[in-house]
């Protein structure tokens, strides 16, 4: 029996889309805590901005695209922290951002029957973030979205500045009802202490077997809702910024409701610096977020995820954002 001590702690970042997960792992990865976390991070789509989201550190980013961590790349999973248990020395910790759509019980079974990632890691905690605007009618369309909930250790009730006090606590309750044992944050741009959520040492195999789910330890496949997917789209040449503020904004006030999640990074003409773009629905953001890579020709790339979506439709709408 290996000593916990001994063990690689392991964190779970989950939390439906747009819920401000790489947020706060942007801010675990500034803050001056003085540890070094391997992250991995996995994208349901084919083209991946999300690595290009979280900012510049020398932790190391393992990027898994087109397949959600819970499904169709799980074996990448084990294969990465297979390779990142061996250098042991070289971090504090592992840290896995999963895709918005993920049921977190399979990545959390991975930690458990694999043998050899059992042997050598700890699952310190499930950590969800929730957006509390929009969670209710998450809860009502997403499975997913109950399963991050029951799944959590620690829960972050982000964008708290987006509603009530009253729409706040009413929020809080439907999350109880769902997990009476998380602790809770209310936080607003995920600003929390990062010794809120790391080295927690929460994760209750029990309470998962008791109160949640007793199959948990058999290995099993997790399906999505077939009604939404995601479509990306790339392009060489320069973005004009009013075409693309012009587009945008009138397809997230047409389609907001069916548009999840989308996110981008954008090369606008006469800039050197990469424009990050994100929105839930039908609230957008965006900002530069520095250079391009050094030898990386610039380029614009664009992530849908909802439902109902027109790939020509978004395709001809995102080309004719191009300048000239």
């Amino acid at each position: 029996m290996s000593d916990p001590a001994d063990l690689i702690p392991v964190t779970v970042l989950t939390g439906y889309l747009g819920a401000g997960k790489t947020t706060l792992l942007n801010r675990i990865l500034t803050e001056n805590h003085g540890k070094k976390y391997a992250v991995i991070i996995n994208e349901f789509g084919e083209l991946g901005v999300d690595n290009d989201l979280v900012v510049d550190t020398d932790e190391e980013v393992f990027e898994m695209n087109n397949g959600c961590i819970c499904c169709t790349v799980r074996g990448d999973l084990i294969r990465i922290v297979g390779g990142l248990v061996k250098r042991r020395g070289k971090f504090d910790g592992i840290i896995v951002e999963t895709t918005g759509l993920a049921n977190p019980a399979p990545v959390a079974q991975t930690f458990f029957v694999d043998e050899g990632v059992r042997s050598r890691t700890r699952l310190d905690a499930i950590v969800t973030v929730v957006d509390a605007k929009n969670l209710p009618a998450r809860l009502a369309d997403s499975t997913e979205a109950a399963a991050q909930l029951a799944f959590a250790d620690v829960i972050l009730l982000n964008k708290t500045d987006l509603v009530t006090p009253a729409e706040l606590e009413s929020v809080e309750a439907e999350i109880r009802k769902i997990n009476r044992f998380a602790k809770i944050h209310r936080t607003e741009k995920s600003a929390v202490d990062v010794t809120a959520v790391l080295n927690q040492g929460a994760f209750d195999l029990q309470r998962i077997l008791s109160d949640v789910q007793p199959d948990f330890l058999t290995d099993s496949e997790h399906e999505h809702n077939d009604d939404i997917n995601s479509m990306s789209f790339e392009l060489t040449k320069p973005i004009d910024p009013e075409k693309f503020n012009a587009w945008i904004g009138q397809l997230l006030a047409e389609k907001g409701q069916d548009l999840l999640r989308t996110k981008g990074i954008l090369h606008y003409t006469g800039e050197d610096r990469r424009f990050a773009f994100q929105a839930v629905h039908m609230i957008a953001d965006g900002d530069f977020i520095g250079p391009w890579p050094a030898g990386e020709a610039p380029k614009s790339r664009l992530v849908f995820i909802g439902r109902n979506l027109n790939r020509p439709q978004l395709r001809r709408g995102f080309e004719s954002c191009q300048a000239g």
